[in-house]
């Protein structure tokens, strides 16, 4: 894989983690805070006592990350823990999610707005199930990319051969998925530092970058944005005073750039307008990138609510406003999903009930073949179809991750039942 040119003003990169218990996913990290130095000194004492306590030989820098008293008494990773760090290129989040199996959910959780999956593979015992397990979600969840950091190289005496062998497994499996990813190969030692922020002697045949080089140089700019939208969260209207005739509509931009003139539609109405004034921080703005949170004030008097969402008219890609979707979805709980069974859902600000129509298929996540189920229990991925009790405006997962994710609550608890993707959309009425 071609690595672009490093320049000073990328983007901020979301990197997940993830691999067998033991790999050294925490470790991984823990060199990386570590050697860019965004460790404060006092963290650093405490684990230096954490790792005597605990009767490790040396300073275990997976402490850093490891946080609950469970993980570190156990040595695994259980929850999902965010750590952030720069250096002069960019800024990066670091998402070091669980190994084992029983907590796929959470490793769903922790890639799901990731750029890049980093998937650690024990030089040791080379690709086992879980590597398989986590390409596959990685890929279904639309990674620009997987490295996969082959760790503990220095236990098998930096063998180049076996490293040869494990990156060519896992680049022939993920070459297999419906959903084909770039994966770039990196010989490491997360407890030494080799190869991770600074280049290795012990790995002579290796002419490629160090893990965080790669970081730093890799291109997540997206190619081909959407255009932009914005659902809208609140109508702010105020009671008298200068600003009475006020109207404006808050909410987050979404993929592309909204400026002001831009012409809107008001979905799931079909209304259209255009956009009079783009207002952020208190302040009318010429444009709003992704991620900005603003007011929106339109030219016309249309009839905008929560929940609903405006599209600029001349976007390269047009969601669609349905009742009936296709998604794969990860559950999240122990109570199994079967059709028939009723949920809430939250699409952006839109909420409404959800019907399971019928159940597709359940993935096997170490093959990525399809299964034929009648239900979902936790941990399973599957692809369902949904009926909604009222029109959103979907577009599909792969097409603009924002408008193609869901999640399904469930009525009784209130929590979180399952994470979706919508990989299929049928326009109302069709």
């Amino acid at each position: 894989m071609t690595v672009p040119t490093a320049t000073a003003a990328r983007g901020t990169l979301r990197i997940a983690t993830a691999g067998s218990v033991d790999d050294g996913k925490s470790t991984l990290i823990g060199r990386l805070l570590h050697d860019t130095k965004t460790v404060f000194e006092d963290q650093l004492q405490a684990v230096v006592k954490a790792s005597r306590r605990y009767g490790d030989g040396e300073t275990n820098l997976a402490l850093l990350t490891d946080g609950l008293r469970a993980e570190r008494e156990q040595g695994i990773t259980i929850d999902v823990a965010h750590r952030y760090f720069a250096t002069p290129a960019r800024s990066f989040i670091v998402a070091d999610t669980p190994g084992h199996a029983q907590y796929t959910r959470n490793m769903v959780t922790g890639a799901s707005t990731s750029d890049v999956a980093i998937v650690l593979v024990d030089a040791r015992f080379g690709v086992v199930d879980q590597t398989r397990r986590h390409s596959l979600i990685a890929s279904l969840l639309g990674v620009d990319a997987i490295v996969v950091a082959v760790n503990k190289m220095d236990l098998i005496g930096w063998d180049e051969r076996e490293f040869r062998r494990i990156a060519g497994d896992v680049e022939s499996f993920v070459g297999g998925l419906s959903r084909q990813v770039p994966v770039t190969a990196i010989p490491i030692s997360a407890l030494h530092g080799d190869n991770v922020v600074e280049v290795s002697t012990h790995s002579p045949w290796y002419d490629g970058p160090p893990l965080l080089e790669f970081l730093e140089q890799f291109d997540a700019t997206l190619s081909s944005l959407p255009g932009a939208r914005v659902h809208v969260q609140r109508v702010i209207r105020p009671q008298g005073g200068p600003q009475a005739d006020f109207r404006g509509y808050a909410g987050v931009v979404a993929a592309g750039t909204l400026r002001a003139s831009d012409p809107v539609t008001v979905l799931p109405s079909g209304r259209t307008s255009s956009v009079a004034a783009v207002h952020r921080w208190g302040a009318e703005v010429d444009a709003a990138e992704p991620g900005h949170a603003v007011v929106v004030e339109l030219a016309d008097d249309v009839d905008v609510a929560r929940g609903d969402v405006l599209v600029v008219s001349h976007a390269a890609v047009s969601p669609v406003v349905t009742e009936d979707i296709v998604v794969d979805v990860c559950w999240m709980i122990d109570q199994p999903l079967v059709a028939g069974s009723r949920h809430w859902f939250k699409h952006g600000t839109r909420t409404g009930h959800a019907v399971v129509a019928d159940i597709e298929h359940r993935y096997d996540l170490v093959s990525g073949a399809h299964q034929p189920a009648t239900e979902l229990v936790l941990n399973d991925i599957g692809r369902v179809r949904l009926h909604l009790g009222e029109p959103i405006v979907a577009d599909q997962y792969d097409h603009h991750a924002e408008g193609g994710r869901l999640i399904l609550i469930d009525a009784a608890s209130n929590t979180t039942a399952g994470a979706a993707m919508i990989t299929s959309v049928t326009a109302a009425g069709s």
